[in-house]
């Protein structure tokens, strides 16, 4: 059975993790019988964002484990205590917390950084020789460790956030639509643009269940 990490970055597309994303990510992992071990850092989130009127809530703060044990049913780990070698590979769902909580990428663009944890969490996996998955916005934090390596990724056809990617780490944009995955399969990263196209959560389910799958098969 192949033991698969899960990173969540709180619960909520505009300030966590995407839910659709993580729980469709979650299915199609239970379904290939594999075992999943969720995690997050525990860290404050950027902000937090009514997700009924879209706009931040002054003066709140919340805690990107505490939220994303929403998703995971409590069953969830801080990031610090997981280790590499626990897992045969790594999936993180997007949604803004990707880009606001895993790293800055939302509010610093091209020059952003991906939060020291988790970068050392994921370069220790990827020297290791296993397989990381990154859906809709996070594939941004795989440009910015792995685009140094030419890294191939896709966060699907938007030309502005592509370059911007690129720019930070030196990877290749693939255009990619909401059904496909993009495979690199010397690097072992595989990516699906999900919700950065999707118009329906069908839509998201079918990039999702391919990447589960590519990376269970390089696992």
């Amino acid at each position: 059975m192949k033991k698969v990490a899960v990173i969540l970055s709180g619960c909520g597309v505009y300030d966590g993790a995407e839910i659709h994303e993580a729980v469709l990510t979650l299915l199609a992992l239970d379904r290939a019988q594999a075992k999943v071990i969720c995690a997050a850092p525990d860290i404050p989130q950027h902000h937090v964002i009514n997700h009924l009127t879209g706009e931040p809530v002054p003066g709140e703060s919340r805690n990107v484990l505490v939220e994303s044990a929403r998703i995971a049913r409590g069953h969830i780990q801080p990031l610090s205590r997981l280790a590499p070698s626990e897992v045969d590979a790594v999936i993180l769902p997007g949604g803004f917390g990707a880009a606001k909580n895993l790293c800055n990428f939302a509010l610093a663009g091209a020059g952003f950084e991906v939060n020291a944890e988790v970068a050392s969490f994921l370069k220790a996996v990827h020297e290791a020789g296993k397989p990381i998955g990154f859906v809709c916005i996070a594939p941004a934090i795989g440009a910015k460790l792995f685009g140094p390596e030419k890294a191939e990724f896709t966060i699907g056809t938007d030309a502005g956030t592509a370059e911007a990617l690129q720019q930070s780490g030196g990877g290749r944009h693939v255009n990619c639509t909401v059904h496909n995955v993009v495979v690199d399969r010397r690097l072992k990263i595989v990516s699906t643009p999900a919700y950065m196209l999707a118009g329906r959560i069908t839509e998201a389910e079918a990039g999702i269940n391919k990447l589960v799958q590519a990376v269970l098969d390089l696992a």
